[in-house]
């Protein structure tokens, strides 16, 4: 067979899925394809012109620690970073960045084009090939828009919103994909076809307006945050320089054009067929949800240094361009703002991603993965996340590998995955910190310590990454370690040591570590007990775990008691409905989702306590039958 066709795995898409799943695959030694409907718009961000946010950013972070790549792309792209909600405690911090998002095309393309092991091609896939093998069906390639035939042993899904994509722009109304692409319109019925469930979902982009067409003095000033972190525990410096961005508001002016033109909105008149994202409504849907909010905050953000785009975040929006051009120009700063590109929604074919191992394998067709907005995600950060994992898998059983199976106690990686194959969505997912019962763990600030192990057992961490990774653990422990052995006592010497660093006085002896859990500043307790000097990032995790010790530990433990249901296995050929005592509804739902334990079966929506108390016992009778 021709070398050039036949493939180890072949990637369709390249998005944020498409090149996390491509790069991790080629990676980890296996001969990858990924194709794309073009190769000038690889890791295109059609939406908003910013990587990371609440839940997002700490999905970023799970991405770099693991040894993927948007969090290196995000930080050279950077124009302007800030962290969020740090007036709250360190689980839910969040970074998030402005990026030159042309800027971060270019680093994804040339990062794709000089990877070995993989190819890169501009096609477009019409067809998937399944074949039935030992009473199983397995996919073996795809068809291109060409004739091309590529084969592969495994198939990765990565479609984003172009499955049978439709734009909607008020009244018209067009086949496309996002920013003018072209759509994938066959390839849905090739899905259907092999016997996949697929959902129709909505999503929707703002206007962008002409930037010297603005009157920025009438808006409140963003700048960036210089003490805010990299994303990448690789990266050593971040640009000095911030481009900044701008905050105003809609009024009521603005509401009245909008509810003046609700009956051209597609969202109100039956056009949209799809079911749009809760947590991202449009501008229209704002404000026929919230009639009596006076006012809407906007974000007036640059798509990159070298253009005048700006992006007006906050106003998705699918009115025709009459009503965009009318209401943009009610709001302070753009009075006389001139569009260069208007808001539209997209309407696309994602699966039912109930349908899904935790690995992202299709349960009924070996071979084939899927990730991203095809599983009914929404933003850059989810895409990429899933990408990651279905590229590691997709490896991995190429070298005939158990599946790498992130757990929610692992990171917001697991959480992620977990909620989608265990109880599905009916709306565009976005990832929140909300989310994650283990948040105090799960933090943005130790992501390496949780899964750069992880990334190395699996062989996407170099040894550069590495050595840097256990320098800092190492760094940690021994500091801890210091901390927890040096103990002071209420003696005249200490409390005058104290008392000249504005430390309140010992009432009981105590250990530093419990002094810098009550103090909370490692570099005030360093210059009054001659303590060595941490660098940045070690002296923030030893400062947070001594902070938050208590609360810590007992997270760790309700872990442990989770980790004790995960490890019930749940045979893959039970029959849910031989269980008698079980209630109709958690047998259906049982039979659907296929839990691979006992915890996930927990959390199927419609499965009680009491079910799993019954499957408990079925199982311990199965046990010792056998």
């Amino acid at each position: 067979m021709n070398s050039s066709t036949n493939y180890d795995i072949i990637v369709i898409g390249a998005g944020h899925a498409g090149v996390e799943a491509a790069l991790a695959a080629a990676r980890m030694g296996q001969r990858t394809l990924i194709v794309t409907l073009s190769l000038d718009n690889i890791a295109m961000m059609p939406c908003n012109p910013s990587v990371g946010g609440p839940g997002k950013s700490h999905l970023v972070r799970e991405i770099d620690a693991l040894g993927g790549e948007m969090g290196i792309a995000a930080d050279r792209a950077s124009i302007q970073r800030r962290l969020l909600n740090t007036g709250k405690g360190p689980a839910v911090h969040a970074l998030r960045m402005q990026a030159d998002k042309f800027l971060y095309q270019r680093i994804m393309k040339e990062t794709l084009e000089n990877t070995e092991n993989l190819d890169v091609r501009q096609l477009l896939v019409t067809e998937l090939i399944t074949e039935e093998r030992t009473g199983e069906k397995r996919v073996t390639g795809v068809v291109c828009e060409t004739g091309e035939r590529l084969t592969a042993h495994a198939v990765i899904l990565a479609t984003g919103t172009y499955l049978r994509g439709r734009i909607i722009l008020g009244e018209t109304i067009y086949d496309g994909g996002p920013n003018g692409q072209r759509p994938a319109m066959a390839f849905s019925e090739s899905l259907r076809a092999a016997g996949l469930r697929l959902m129709r979902f909505k999503t929707g982009t703002p206007a962008r307006v002409d930037r010297r067409t603005l009157d920025l003095a009438e808006t409140a000033l963003q700048a960036g945050d210089p003490d805010a972190p990299a994303f990448s525990f690789l990266t050593d410096a971040m640009p000095d320089a911030q481009t900044p961005c701008y905050l105003t508001y809609t009024n009521e002016a603005t509401h009245a054009v909008i509810r003046a033109n609700l009956h051209r909105a597609p969202m109100a008149n039956g056009v949209i067929e799809g079911i749009g994202p809760r947590y991202c409504p449009s501008i229209e849907t704002k404000i026929a949800r919230f009639p009596d909010k006076e006012r809407h905050q906007l974000f007036l953000e640059p798509e990159g240094l070298h253009t005048n785009e700006i992006y007006v975040q906050g106003m998705s929006t699918s009115l025709p361009t009459d009503v965009q051009e009318e209401f943009l120009r009610t709001i302070p700063g753009m009075h006389h703002a001139r569009m260069m590109r208007p808001g539209y929604a997209i309407e696309y074919d994602c699966l039912d991603p109930l349908q899904l191992e935790a690995s992202l394998a299709v349960k009924e067709i070996a071979g084939l993965y899927s990730a991203g907005q095809a599983n009914g995600t929404s933003g850059y950060e989810e895409a990429a996340a899933q990408g990651l994992v279905a590229g590691i898998n997709a490896a991995r059983a190429c070298m005939g590998e158990e599946p790498l199976i992130l757990r929610r106690s692992d990171g917001y990686i697991g959480v992620l995955i977990d909620d989608l194959v265990t109880k599905g969505t009916e709306e565009p997912y976005r990832m929140m910190t909300s989310r994650a019962e283990y948040r105090l763990v799960l933090r943005q600030d130790n992501a390496d310590l949780r899964l750069t192990p992880i990334g190395r057992r699996i062989g996407l961490v170099s040894d550069a990454r590495w050595a840097r990774f256990t320098a800092k653990r190492g760094a940690i422990d021994a500091a801890l370690r210091l901390l927890r052995e040096r103990r002071l006592s209420p003696s005249a010497e200490t409390e005058a040591l104290l008392a000249g660093a504005g430390i309140s006085p010992l009432r009981t002896p105590m250990t530093l570590f419990a002094l810098l859990a009550r103090e909370g500043d490692y570099r005030v307790l360093a210059a009054v007990f001659d303590l060595p000097p941490l660098a940045d990032d070690v002296r923030e995790e030893v400062e947070i775990m001594a902070r938050y010790d208590g609360y810590i530990r007992k997270q760790e433990e309700q872990i442990a008691r989770m980790e004790r249901l995960e490890a019930r296995r749940i045979p893959a050929d039970t029959d849910y409905a031989a269980i008698g005592s079980l209630r109709l509804e958690a047998a259906e739902k049982l039979s659907a989702v296929r839990p691979r334990c006992i915890g996930q079966a927990s959390r199927i929506s419609g499965v009680s306590p009491a079910d799993i108390s019954v499957l408990l016992v079925y199982l311990e009778r199965a046990r010792r039958t056998s």
